[in-house]
């Protein structure tokens, strides 16, 4: 009995005992980040409670962080408005086509660029090439005389096509896919394989997480994204956050005239309070606060992309 009560002391783990500055120290860290977490959630609490509180509350400035006299009004306006239905559905269209054809693209390009300069010659010149601009750009005037001169005004595509390339993202897929061990490509070329089936069966099943960033990367960027939506569309066509902007925008001018003549005051009475404001800028940031905690896991879920041994 005394035997194995010894034998059970010497095989139990020690308890690992962790010292009074450290444990100081994860106190002071945990509540410096709750209190940021806290400090990155006031905007959107507060902009909440103002999409639930009554215009009078919101007029007299007594909404803080909890909705006052709380009323729906402002979403169900919203449910029977089509031009917010409308701007929201140009907004999905394009994060759908501009993040399938950027991630078709930036795809092709790392995938070449990722080789050696045995194995492509010149990558050093497109790698340049396409990383240059990171830093340079034509400007708004020269890109706008191309959209024009194309026949994309007014067109999905003046949307999509000229962020179609984000170097920054294939830099990013460049790295991962040299991480991929050549011994895997090796044996896929000695049984035939071309360099798109390699591609498609070796290289994006274990890009998996890279690809998964460079996706959300891009959507977030055609969903907030509203300059170019606001410049190649008209009203018809705006995507959401070029009409939340030009919606915002024109109520600012309106207000900021001294003297309004009749019609502008009739066009400023007819444009929705910031209690409906509030609500159409909650409704557009709700998409991208529901994706971002599942796709998050991507960046922290790793591959052993370093298993094949010599």
């Amino acid at each position: 009995m005394a035997m194995s009560v010894r034998v059970k002391d010497a095989v139990s783990p020690a308890k690992i005992r962790t010292s009074v500055p450290r444990r100081v120290f994860l106190v002071c860290n945990a509540t410096f980040l709750i209190l940021f977490a806290l400090v990155c959630l006031v905007p959107f609490i507060n902009l909440l409670a103002i999409s639930l509180s009554s215009a009078e509350a919101v007029d007299a400035g007594d909404v803080g962080f909890f909705p006052i006299d709380i009323t729906g009004d402002a979403y169900k306006y919203l449910l029977q408005n089509s031009d917010f239905f409308r701007a929201f559905g140009w907004s999905v269209l394009r994060v759908v086509l501009g993040t399938t054809i950027s991630l078709v693209v930036i795809t092709l390009a790392a995938y070449p660029l990722s080789k050696s300069n045995a194995q492509f010659r010149g990558r050093g010149f497109y790698t340049v090439f396409f990383t240059i601009t990171m830093f340079f750009s034509g400007g708004l005037i020269p890109t706008y005389m191309v959209i024009t001169g194309l026949g994309l005004y007014n067109k999905i595509w003046a949307l999509v096509l000229p962020t179609a390339m984000n170097a920054w993202n294939m830099v990013l897929l460049i790295n991962f896919f040299r991480q991929v061990p050549p011994q895997m490509e090796e044996a896929a070329m000695l049984e035939g394989a071309g360099n798109l089936r390699i591609l498609v069966s070796i290289y994006l099943p274990v890009s998996l997480p890279a690809l998964a960033t460079v996706i959300l990367f891009t959507a977030v960027q055609h969903w907030n994204n509203w300059f170019d939506g606001a410049i190649y569309m008209n009203s018809a066509k705006m995507p959401l956050q070029s009409y939340i902007y030009n919606m915002i925008n024109e109520i600012n001018i309106l207000t900021s005239q001294g003297n309004l003549s009749a019609e502008d005051q009739a066009r400023l009475d007819a444009l929705p309070g910031k209690t409906l404001r509030s609500a159409q800028i909650f409704i557009a940031m709700l998409p991208i606060m529901l994706v971002y905690p599942f796709a998050q896991k991507f960046f922290v879920k790793g591959l052993v992309v370093g298993s094949v041994k010599e």
